[in-house]
């Protein structure tokens, strides 16, 4: 019976992937390009032809559709999760508040590990950060439709794949870190943060040229109609999900490792921290 299951299977694999054989030589005999493939990859860099109009006002970038759609269901689901599900949360966790639970953890752990004096808002922050790179780094899979100023039709990016997007949430990242700097230091955080002022760019063009990379490799594939079935899906999701876990990594753990470099107290201050302490424990 098993070995019957076995062979049919097979047959049934062997007669997709003869169709799909079949499809590709078929689709590959004929059929213009609208642009070629260097025009392709220009656009999905700098988008100077597929723009969109943004209610008629001004054409923007595909990607701040993205972020505008992104961002709002992100504040939306928390805003349904704090109202909804925090006030039934038991000691005994469900599984929905269990997956809550541990993601917040992740976060807060990444803080008070690598910030041990500061570490509320950054938690907070990073957990915020961490969750819209995840999110709009998986918005493409989705493969949204949008369309163009030209009338043709166009998949909505991940937000961070324009480089303005990466730009501002680098910077972000660098003024969060700054931050914690003036708030553990004063002004001499300031000089600390300033002297890792290569960090913006770094934090901002990794995150940008990441993303990209991913966008330009499926595009790639996509343009070339025999390479279109079956391969871009696999092709995507590894990307994706590939980018979206190390991104959302890589950008928290910077920000926490700096953040808490440059908010630790300086030896003055920790003697003054000290002593404070002794004051109270000889008085109890």
């Amino acid at each position: 019976m098993n070995k019957t299951k076995k062979k049919v299977g097979l047959i049934v694999w062997l007669i997709i992937v003869a169709a799909l054989a079949v499809a590709c030589v078929l689709t590959g005999l004929g059929g213009e390009k609208a642009e070629t493939i260097q025009e392709t990859m220009r656009d999905a860099v700098l988008h100077e032809t597929n723009r969109i109009s943004l209610f008629g006002l001004m054409d923007v970038n595909p990607a701040f559709i993205s972020g505008i759609v992104v961002t709002v269901v992100l504040l939306v689901a928390a805003a349904l999760i704090r109202i909804f599900a925090i006030p039934r949360f038991k000691y005994v966790p469900g599984k929905f508040q269990m997956v809550i639970e541990q993601v917040v953890s992740l976060f807060d752990g990444l803080a008070k590990s690598n910030s041990p004096w500061r570490n509320g808002f950054l938690g907070a922050y990073i957990f915020g950060a961490g969750v819209y790179i995840f999110v709009g780094t998986l918005f493409e899979l989705f493969g949204f439709q949008a369309i163009t100023t030209n009338g043709t039709s166009i998949s909505l990016p991940a937000p961070l794949s324009d480089v303005n997007a990466a730009i501002a949430m680098g910077g972000l990242s660098y003024l969060v870190i700054m931050s914690g700097g003036i708030a553990g230091n004063g002004l001499n955080g300031i000089g600390k943060t300033l002297k890792e002022i290569s960090l913006l760019i770094s934090m901002s063009f990794r995150l940008f040229g990441a993303l990209l990379s991913g966008l330009l490799v499926t595009e790639l594939v996509y343009y070339y109609i025999n390479l279109s079935f079956v391969l871009p899906v696999v092709v995507a999701v590894l990307f994706t999900l590939l980018h979206a876990l190390i991104q959302t990594y890589v950008l928290t753990m910077l920000t926490a490792l700096y953040y808490g470099e440059v908010s630790e107290p300086s030896h003055k201050e920790k003697k003054k921290v000290k002593s404070k302490a002794e004051k109270v424990q000889s008085a109890a």
